[in-house]
C-alpha cells in the first residue's frame, strides 16, 4: 500500500507537467495584442500563414522568372505578364487591375512600364486612347512559355507527389475565396464608416 502511494506521488509531478504544457502554449499564443481569445488566435495564425505563403510564392516566382528570362523584374511584373498573356487576348490596365483585385493602379502602371522596357509587353494596335490595351511581344511569349515549362518540371512535379493534392488544393482555394470575401466586406465596412462616432486616428 505504501509502495503504491509512493509510486503515485512520484508519478504526480510528471502528470501535472503534461497537463500544464498545452495551457502554457495557449497562454503564450494569446499574450499579445492581436490574439486575446481562441477565435482571434485562429484568425491571427491564419493571417501569418498567408504572409509566409505570400513571401514563399514571391520567392518562387522570382527564381523561376530569373531562370528563364535571365533578369529579375519582381513578382508583380511576373504576374502581370501572365495576366496579359491570359487567353492570348489584349487587356487594358483596368482589366489587369480587376483580374488581380488591385486598387493600387500606380503600382500596376509602374510594373507595366518595366515590362514594356524589358520588351515583354507592348501596346496593342487599334485601341482607343482612353482604353489602351496591351499584349505580349514575341519575347514575352517565349519567356512565358519557358516559365510554364519550368513550372511544370519543378513545381508541379513536386505537387503531384502530395497525397490527395487535388482535393487539398480545391478545399484550400474554397477557404481562401471565402476569407477574401470576409476581408473585402470588413474593408468596405471600415471605409464606409470611417470617422463615424468621433473615431480619430491615433
Amino acid at each position: 500500500m505504501a509502495g503504491s502511494a509512493s509510486k503515485a506521488r512520484r508519478a504526480a509531478p510528471a502528470a501535472v507537467a503534461v497537463r500544464s504544457r498545452p495551457s502554457r502554449r495557449d497562454e503564450l499564443k494569446s499574450n499579445w495584442h492581436l490574439a486575446r481569445n481562441p477565435q482571434e488566435i485562429l484568425v491571427t495564425e491564419f493571417e501569418f500563414a498567408l504572409l509566409r505563403i505570400a513571401a514563399a510564392f514571391e520567392r518562387w516566382q522570382s527564381e523561376c522568372f530569373g531562370s528563364v528570362a535571365d533578369q529579375r523584374l519582381g513578382p508583380t511584373c511576373n504576374v502581370i505578364l501572365h495576366v496579359v498573356r491570359l487567353k492570348d487576348r489584349p487587356k487594358t490596365q483596368a482589366e489587369i487591375a480587376r483580374l488581380l483585385s488591385r486598387d493600387d493602379i500606380a503600382n500596376v502602371q509602374y510594373s507595366m512600364r518595366k515590362l514594356q522596357q524589358a520588351g515583354l509587353i507592348e501596346r496593342a494596335p487599334g485601341g482607343r486612347r482612353k482604353s489602351v490595351a496591351y499584349r505580349v511581344t514575341r519575347r514575352g511569349r517565349r519567356v512565358s512559355e519557358a516559365y510554364a515549362q519550368l513550372r511544370a518540371k519543378s513545381l508541379m512535379a513536386t505537387v503531384s507527389t502530395l497525397e490527395r493534392w487535388d482535393e487539398r488544393f480545391a478545399a484550400t482555394q474554397a477557404s481562401l475565396d471565402l476569407m477574401r470575401a470576409v476581408y473585402e466586406q470588413a474593408a468596405l465596412m471600415l471605409a464606409t464608416h470611417r470617422g463615424a462616432q468621433g473615431e480619430k486616428p491615433v
